[in-house]
């Protein structure tokens, strides 16, 4: 796949990983449609961007919110005259044993990670098909195949994203419209509170840099790959995570104990 003319619908835009896609994206000569959740991250990446920004519009939206979701296809329309790819990179996170995690947080992260995905790749599904064609493009996690102590939440919703994307991918063959998920293992953004780094440290926990995930990420897209998991040996406990789940849980189990104990810790900050 080729990115030059191609409109982009990018959720999720500002972030730390998003800010370099779209950079790339635009210097590529791709029509991409920014969406964020702050005008202020906005603003600062249309001032980054330069000169690129010209081949760029920005929408500040909240995609959990029906009214926002229809916003950016209208603006899409309006600006270039469909969506040819919907990129939904929008996420949070949250550090925490379940029991003690808030009931509010546990519905945000849902509706962010999963439900919002999947109610904009609905909003922009029946224009692709009447197109002939398209791209849906999730960005998941490792964590969507491994469920980690502490991330409890988190994992559940990039487990949904990931059965999401799959089914939809097999309800979509011959429409002309591409399914592909992609999971990077940690990443180092601000999305990560201090607690984390240092239970990381401990259990030997790697994380990437924003800009690499995003050029292995725009490489999957370039390749027209259906999945793509991003760090090694992460990417092969995910796969062995799918056949063998006990003898994760048993690799695991020191670890969990290490990440509760850093999870208590940043509970009492």
């Amino acid at each position: 796949m080729e990115f030059k003319n191609t409109r982009i619908l990018f959720i999720g835009a500002a972030g730390g990983i998003g800010s370099y896609m779209a950079e790339d994206l635009l210097a590529a000569g791709a029509r991409v449609c920014l969406v964020g959740l702050f005008e202020e991250e906005l603003e600062h990446l249309t001032t980054k961007l330069g000169d690129l920004a010209k081949g760029a519009c920005s929408i500040v939206a909240d995609v959990t919110r029906g009214e926002d979701r229809a916003r950016c296809v209208q603006v899409m329309q309006e600006s270039f005259g469909g969506v040819d790819m919907l990129i939904n990179l929008a996420g949070i996170n949250a550090f925490a044993r379940f029991e003690e995690q808030s009931e509010e947080s546990i519905e945000k992260i849902m509706s962010v990670n999963a439900i919002a995905p999947m109610l904009m790749a609905h909003a922009v599904l029946p224009d692709m098909l009447k197109q002939g064609g398209g791209q849906i493009v999730n960005i998941g996690s490792t964590f969507g195949s491994i469920g980690f102590s502490c991330f409890t939440s988190y994992s559940t919703s990039k487990f949904a994203l990931r059965g999401f994307s799959q089914a939809l991918r097999r309800e979509l063959v011959d429409t002309g419209v591409g399914v592909t998920y992609i999971a990077p293992r940690g990443v180092d953004t601000p999305l990560n509170p201090p607690a984390v780094y240092e239970m990381a440290k401990e259990v030997k926990m790697s994380f990437d840099q924003p800009e690499y995930v995003a050029d292995q990420i725009l490489d999957a897209i370039r390749k027209d790959r259906k999945e793509k998991y991003i760090g090694f040996p992460e990417s092969l406990f995910a796969r062995v995570n799918g056949v063998f789940p006990g003898l994760v849980d048993n690799s695991l189990r020191k670890q969990n104990t290490t990440m509760k104990k850093y999870a208590e810790q940043d509970g009492n900050r």
